[in-house]
């Protein structure tokens, strides 16, 4: 295995995104760069780092799981100019947390982390996978979330790649338990002050417009806030991942590498990778999702395509939507 970037390394990479980042990005649209794991506290240089990118004029957020978060972590934390923070939380109460982690005694760490970075004035945010194992807690961490004054709250939809293959078989959703999930995530949205969002489940973007449809509802910036200019699957359209030790993938949940930092620019792997190149072709999608009337605003999950056939353009295979024909099909 190779060693991870180092500190000089990661420098140069924020040097090069940032400087990509001033002659392409939108006005008033801003370059935001994750700082996320494995774990990033274990980096002795994760504050040196954060403090680089933001001084850089990146927008930097940071997702850990919280545990190793004290008071003298989040001083640095917060020093350096982060901008979010977001905890994943696994289950409502101790015993579905800590049995999903395997460490006895982590959702207390995770929240006393989350409230010493609250109380210093760190826009928060919850990250949650729903898998079978804490389905019927989505109240309750909807509850939780209002009850520790989060900012957001964001559900994850589990893609079975990386550690989630290891419990795929076992906590895995259906389509229609998906389908079902989104809906009910879709009223909550409409109920609540939580800026939420649903993450890896692409065929939310579906949902919402057939709800809002029902409902004589008009779909805007003003009524649904970013969910209504952005789209479902932004793998190596809008996000890709950067690993520990320089690879460039789509998105963190699509191991298919597409790059590397260590060899190349970021710019040119972003503006010039052929997986990249692939997955902004929406006309390429095969299967249903190349004659979806949504595919646009969807794409369907590739992670979950590429786990189920080996291609990265496949149709979604957790969507029970039956589409329409539409000029986007594949041949």
């Amino acid at each position: 295995m190779k060693s991870d970037l180092s500190t000089g390394e990661a420098r140069s990479f924020i040097d090069g995104l940032a400087d990509f980042s001033r002659r392409y990005r939108k006005k008033g649209s801003p370059t935001i760069l994750v700082m996320s794991g494995g774990e990033p506290l274990f980096r002795p240089d994760i504050s040196e780092l954060i403090d680089y990118a933001t001084r850089s004029g990146l927008f930097v957020a940071l997702a850990t799981n919280g545990t190793l978060v004290d008071d003298a972590t989040a001083d640095r934390i917060v020093a350096a100019g982060t901008r979010r923070v977001a905890i994943s939380i696994d289950g409502a109460d101790e015993t579905t947390h800590d049995e999903f982690r395997k460490q006895p005694g982590s959702l207390q760490r995770a929240l006393s982390g989350l409230r010493k970075l609250r109380d210093r004035g760190m826009s928060m945010q919850i990250n949650c996978t729903i898998t079978r194992h804490n389905v019927d807690q989505r109240d309750k961490l909807f509850d939780l979330a209002l009850e520790l004054n989060v900012d957001a709250l964001h559900l994850f939809m589990l893609v079975p790649v990386g550690c989630g293959v290891q419990i795929a078989d076992s906590n895995m959703l259906s389509g229609n338990e998906y389908e079902k999930i989104l809906r009910w995530f879709y009223r909550k949205s409409r109920k609540t002050r939580l800026s939420v969002k649903a993450t890896c489940a692409p065929h939310y973007y579906r949902i919402m417009r057939q709800e809002a449809q029902r409902n004589g509802e008009t779909i805007s910036v003003k009524t649904h806030g970013m969910d209504a200019v952005t789209k479902g699957c932004l793998a190596g359209t809008g996000v890709c991942f950067i690993s520990h030790d320089g690879k460039v993938f789509p998105c963190g949940y699509l191991p298919v590498e597409s790059g590397n930092i260590r060899t190349e620019s970021f710019e040119s792997v972003w503006m010039d990778s052929p997986v990249f190149s692939r997955l902004r072709n929406d006309s390429m999608l095969g299967g249903k999702c190349g004659t979806c009337d949504f595919s646009k605003v969807c794409m369907g999950c590739r992670a979950r395509a590429y786990y189920e056939s080996g291609d990265i353009m496949d149709e979604e295979p957790y969507c029970v939507y039956e589409p329409k024909q539409s000029p986007n099909a594949r041949t």
